[in-house]
């Protein structure tokens, strides 16, 4: 086990962390844990028509501020297909591999949750 002090927004906390992935309980003065996370919503299914074998999703709930590439342009790993806006920045949705976009499943405005599928690709 190791013991370590840390500060959280003036407050000064105590932690005892154990390895081996067991958990330990608080610290005397620690903050208590947070609950878990509710799980994230079923995926929205892909169109089945012009649908590409390749999902490409959203990582952050957003908006949907542009459509960088339509279906059927031809994209290189890395190269933004759609752009989210979440906590106020723009967040480029790039191509996993090179491939041509099969379709696009958003449009501009559209807000989206976390692992929806924007986009597929062949």
């Amino acid at each position: 086990m190791k013991t370590y002090k840390i500060t959280v927004n003036g407050n000064v906390y105590d932690v005892t962390v154990e390895e081996g992935g067991v958990s330990a309980a608080p610290a005397s003065g620690a903050a208590p844990a947070a609950p878990k996370a509710a799980p994230a919503p079923a995926k929205k299914a892909a169109p089945a028509g012009n649908a590409g074998s390749v999902e490409i999703t959203a990582s952050v709930p957003g908006k949907v501020v542009k459509i960088d590439a339509a279906a059927g342009t031809s994209v290189k790993a890395g190269d933004a297909v759609i752009t989210l806006e979440a906590m106020k920045m723009e967040i480029p949705v790039v191509a996993p591999q090179d491939g041509t976009v099969a379709s696009i499943n958003v449009s501009t405005g559209d807000a989206i949750e976390a692992g929806d599928v924007l986009a597929t690709m062949d």
